[in-house]
């Protein structure tokens, strides 16, 4: 083979590598694929193609999307019901419907996230944060707006082919006089339930030491009405009986009326 032949040959060998490698797309790891046909019929409805290298002409294109879980951050400026400028971060997490990534692409392309998910985002959270206080959005309804945002934004998405997971409101800055009366009014709310949590508990001790007193009252008034002369008297006997059985018990004289008690004398040890 001659010198000329070879280096034909190896232009041609060339020309059919670089035509086989035209001639597919690898899908990678967590992706699918949409496949157009440019002579054909175009968009091909129906196949989503799977992870993996698909052959096809190399005039012919293979769209590939990415269907694992997405998130992005957006920084966000609205306006709160009194007109208060607040900046909010928020992260989106979102995925395309696999099953319609072939119609994703033909409504709106590989990149839907900057032109439907992004722009809607931002209309929805003006309309949202319209509806509440900037104290609401910084603290005591946070958690409620977040959810409004990724409810009403999974709404408008679902026409789309694409699936909003979550939105998380990751941080929100308000203007500094009104983050400082907003810290103000929190401590003080924060005293006054300290000092009625204090004026609780000394009611409760209060009403303990009242019932206590009242319970003793109650026992010493229920002894004294029990405790009369003749039981006295009666008492006063029988001791006067255990004595005298005693050894060292010498003499008893008995009282010579009838409030009188034994009276013992004596008694050796």
């Amino acid at each position: 083979m001659s010198r000329k032949s070879h280096v034909l040959h190896m232009v041609v060998i060339a020309v059919l590598a670089l035509g086989l490698v035209g001639c597919g797309t690898q899908i990678p790891s967590g992706h699918r694929g949409v496949f157009y046909s440019k002579f054909g019929s175009g968009t091909e409805f129906g196949n989503i193609y799977s992870e993996g290298f698909v052959w096809h002409l190399p005039w012919n294109s293979m769209f590939v999307y990415k269907i694992q879980l997405q998130e992005n951050k957006e920084q966000l400026t609205v306006l709160s019901s009194d007109g208060a400028t607040i900046r909010l971060e928020v992260s989106i997490m979102y995925r395309p419907l696999v099953e319609d990534i072939d119609s994703l692409q033909v409504t709106i392309g590989p990149n839907y996230y900057n032109v439907s998910v992004a722009p809607t985002l931002r209309g929805i959270a003006r309309t949202v944060a319209g509806n509440y206080k900037p104290e609401e959005i910084y603290s005591t309804k946070r958690e409620a707006v977040a959810q409004q945002l990724v409810e009403t934004l999974r709404t408008a998405m679902a026409d789309k082919f694409i699936s909003i997971e979550n939105v998380v409101l990751r941080d929100v800055q308000i203007p500094p006089k009104i983050s400082e009366a907003i810290n103000f009014k929190l401590t003080a709310a924060q005293e006054a339930e300290k000092m009625m949590f204090t004026i609780e508990k000394e009611k409760l001790e209060a009403e303990r030491k009242r019932i206590e007193a009242q319970g003793i009252a109650d026992f010493q008034k229920i002894v004294s009405a029990g405790i009369t002369p003749s039981l006295l008297k009666w008492k006063g006997i029988e001791a006067t009986l255990k004595i005298a059985e005693s050894p060292n018990t010498k003499v008893v004289i008995v009282g010579n009326d009838a409030g009188s008690l034994p009276i013992i004398l004596g008694g050796d040890k």
